[in-house]
Formats: structure tokens, C-alpha cells, sequence
């Protein structure tokens, strides 16, 4: 999968702009860059020091390409740890078409889909759980995304995975050698050190596996299910929340029919808020369908925002609205809701007293006015733990990740009850060796060519 051969690609995004990135990468590829450009300073650029950049002309033979600056740096100390040239030039397309073209009859193939970053782990300049965080880098969204891929690529958990299973191997490499020695009743592993270790080790896991159910919705966003009765205004909040009209809004009860979802981002959290159909009984098969999908996207919702029409309260909706969030909390019971009476501007204060009597978690407002809706970000923000981010404490967002933790962790369990049961060194090192494959799988110590093909061919061309 992977060679020394010279590669190249547009590292930023294609199409007109004022000024595009071709980045090459591999052992001869100063070399080739140099045959092709003169620098105004008369510098050879293949006698030029790392990390240096030159301004000078891109020519094909005798016919200049373009009057670019290219920057140079050496292996190791590169991305990609070869030799790397990086070529900013002209923003037209014809330009950086042309510029690809020389290079590939010069000797360069097109990179493939994250091949540089890969190049990056297969030299040591990251390990894998890193490398991945390059991706997730690109593809943040709002700050929480971007400060758990940074943390990750500057290493977050993977140097303390790293530490301690190197101290795994330790302990396996000492049962392995008492095995040479069966017959002479010897320990060279210290067991009261080692069950420290995996005390440790369990810990760290624990911790980590927890954080993944947050830092999977920081990620992708949190979900957020708007649900309630017809025409009580949940399409109403929506637009309002987005600052766009993205849900009809319509007197005619139903109008909504299907889940309509968008992105919003408070204070740095993404929230996906998703305006559901309205909760009612009905013959009509299309809205009933509708319905259905309501329940579907709150059982999979971290909040449930559950809104009642505040002009039509009355005591009898009242206590049909107190069952109605029985039976939510009954039905999802580890979803936190929170009551929105909207349209408080056309309430009376004897039912507004009413309502904050009977409901334990309530906030008044007025979706069409735009009232009420800083006090609802406020409080969505209340049910995010944040900490996570503010005391940078690791956090997993990758699902590869939190599936190798999980194993990892049901190894070292094995480990702790073999120990304690005093099964055979033998059998307790095979669990041994499961608990370092499962922790090598995060870090890339343990990889196949399938694995590492299936993570690089979601990154972009050009990283």
C-alpha cells in the first residue's frame, strides 16, 4: 500500500481562487521541483536548506507556467517526514492543472484519498489515533469538534494509552520468561505491581469509554427533538432559533410531516434541533407515518424540548399535558425534557402561575416574537457537560476508538479474574496479549492494510 514513489496533489479546495496549494511528497521530490524552477535569488533549490521558502518561475521547458513561491522541507523534518515541496501558485485553474500535469510527466503520481497523512503514520510523525484527528480537524464545525481533534492530534489519550501498555509488555515479556522456568517455581513479574497497572489501565478505560456519549454528540452535533401537539408553534421555533425560515409555518393543523432538522451553534456546541410532526391521533396515513418518525428521532434525541400553545391552556389541557410528559418520561427516561409554553405574550398570569406550578421543568416563551429564546439557549447549554472541554480532559468521539476501549477493557477484566482465580501464567498471558492487541488497534501499533486503507479513504485528497 504504501512506496517512496514521488506523489502530488492540490491541497486546497479546487476551483478560481487567489492562490492555490500543490504539495509533493517523497524522497526525490526537491529534486524533481528544482529541474523545474528558477528562483529569482539564482539559489539551486536542491542545495537549499529545510524550511525555506523561494519566489521564482514554474517552467515547463521554455515556456514559464506561472511565478510562484515554493516552500521546502526536508525529511525528516516534514508532515509527511520525506521530503515535501509545497508549491503556492495562481488560484486559476488552468494554472494549477497545468502544474499537475508537469509534474506528473515528470515522475509524480496523484496522491490518493489521505495518503499524505498516512505517509505521516508510516514514518512515526503520528500515531494513528492522531492521524485520524487530522481528519476530524478538517471537518470540525464549531469550537467543542475542533478542541477534541486538536487536543487528540497534539496526542491527548493515546500518549497515556502508549505509556501504559508499553508497561503491559513488560509485565508479559517477565510471564513469558517465568514459563521458561515452569519447573523451577519462579516470579519474575511482581503481581502487587501489576495489579496496580491494570487498576490503572481500567480506570483510564473507564474514563475514557464514559466520555465517548458526549463526545460523539459534540461531534455530529446534539440532537435536539422539538415535539408536541399541532400548531404550537414548534416549526415557529425552529425558524426563529435558525434565523431562517426553514419549517413551514401554517394555521392548518399537520402541516408538518416529516422530521426537518438543522444545525445551530451556541457558544461553540453544535445543536441539531429537530421539528418533529405534530403528536396526535389521526387517520391520515401520510401524517400518521409522520408521527411514527417523531417518536423514532426522540428516542434518539439527548434533549426533548416538549412545547405546549400557551394561548389555549386551560385546566383540562393542563392536567392532559401533566399525563402527556408522564408518558414521555415513562417512554424515554433517560432523555432530560424541558417544557416550553409558547406563546406567553397572549397569557393571562393565573395560568402562567398555574402552568409553573404544575410543571417541573418550564420556561415561557414566545417563538414569533422572538422572546424567551436567549433564556432557551441558556438552558440547553445547562445540559451539556462542559467541563469535558473547559478542564481538557480526553475525550473519545471516534466509534473505532470506543470499540477497541471496550474490548480492551473486557480483557483486562479477564486478566484481573484469571490472576485471582491463579490460572496458569500461560493463560493469562494470552489475555495479556488480547488487552495489548486491543490498545495497539487505537494507537496503530497493531494495523492491517485493510484497516488503514478503510480510515485514509475518508480523508480529502491533498492531506
Amino acid at each position: 500500500m504504501y512506496t517512496e514513489e514521488p506523489i502530488i496533489a492540490l491541497s486546497t479546495p479546487s476551483g478560481a481562487g487567489a492562490i492555490a496549494v500543490i504539495r509533493i511528497s517523497g524522497k526525490d521530490a526537491v529534486a524533481i521541483v528544482a529541474k523545474q524552477f528558477k528562483a529569482a535569488s539564482g539559489a539551486d533549490l536542491a542545495a537549499v536548506k529545510s524550511h525555506t521558502i523561494h519566489l521564482g518561475g514554474l517552467y515547463d521547458g521554455d515556456r514559464m507556467i506561472d511565478e510562484v513561491l515554493v516552500s521546502v522541507f526536508i525529511a525528516p523534518r516534514s508532515y509527511t517526514g520525506e521530503n515535501v515541496v509545497e508549491i503556492s501558485c495562481h488560484g486559476s485553474p488552468y494554472i494549477q492543472q497545468e502544474i499537475l500535469q508537469l509534474f506528473l510527466k515528470k515522475g509524480c503520481r496523484i496522491a490518493k484519498a489521505g495518503e499524505f497523512t498516512l505517509r505521516a503514520f508510516v514514518n512515526g510523525k503520528m500515531d494513528l489515533s492522531q492521524a485520524e484527528a487530522v481528519a476530524d480537524l478538517i471537518a470540525s464545525e464549531n469550537a467543542a469538534s475542533h478542541q477534541i481533534a486538536l487536543q487528540q492530534m497534539r496526542g491527548g489519550y493515546s500518549s497515556e494509552i502508549k505509556d501504559l501498555r508499553e508497561q503491559m509488555i513488560h509485565f508479559a515479556s517477565m510471564i513469558t520468561l517465568e514459563l521458561d522456568f515452569s519447573g523451577e517455581d519462579v516470579e519474575f513479574a511482581d503481581r502487587t505491581e501489576f495489579y496496580a497497572l491494570l487498576d490503572k489501565l481500567s480506570e483510564l478505560l473507564k474514563k475514557l469509554i464514559d466520555s465517548f456519549a458526549m463526545g460523539n454528540v459534540l461531534k455530529k452535533g446534539i440532537p435536539i427533538a422539538i415535539a408536541g401537539r399541532p400548531n404550537v408553534g414548534k416549526s415557529t421555533l425552529l425558524n426563529a432559533l435558525l434565523k431562517e425560515d426553514k419549517a413551514i409555518v401554517s394555521e392548518i393543523a399537520g402541516t408538518t410531516r416529516d422530521a426537518i432538522e438543522d444545525e445551530m451553534v451556541i457558544e461553540g456546541i453544535g445543536f441539531r434541533f429537530i421539528d418533529t410532526a405534530g403528536i396526535r391521533e389521526t387517520t391520515d396515513v401520510v401524517e400518521h407515518i409522520g408521527i411514527q418518525k417523531t417518536r423514532e428521532k426522540m428516542a434518539k434525541a439527548r434533549i426533548i424540548l416538549y412545547m405546549l400553545d400557551g394561548s389555549k391552556l386551560t385546566d383540562s389541557r393542563l392536567e392532559e399535558a401533566v399525563e402527556e410528559l408522564s408518558e414521555l418520561a415513562a417512554t424515554y427516561p433517560e432523555i432530560p425534557r424541558l417544557t416550553l409554553v409558547n406563546k406567553k405574550d397572549l397569557m393571562d398570569e393565573p395560568m402562567q402561575q398555574k402552568a409553573s406550578e404544575k410543571f417541573e421543568d418550564v420556561l415561557f416563551l414566545s417563538a414569533k416574537e422572538g422572546k424567551g429564546l436567549k433564556a432557551l439557549e441558556e438552558r440547553l447549554l445547562s445540559f451539556v457537560n462542559r467541563g469535558l472541554l473547559t478542564n481538557n480532559d480526553p475525550i473519545v468521539s471516534n466509534t473505532r476508538h470506543f470499540e477497541a476501549l471496550n474490548n480492551a477493557l473486557e480483557a483486562v477484566g479477564k486478566i484481573k479474574e484469571g490472576m485471582e482465580a491463579e490460572v496458569p501464567s500461560d493463560l493469562v498471558s494470552i489475555d495479556i496479549n488480547q488487552a495489548l492487541y486491543h490498545l495497539g488497534e487505537i494507537t496503530g501499533e497493531i494495523s492491517s492494510d485493510d484497516l488503514l486503507g478503510n480510515i485514509f479513504s475518508n480523508f480529502c485528497i491533498g492531506k
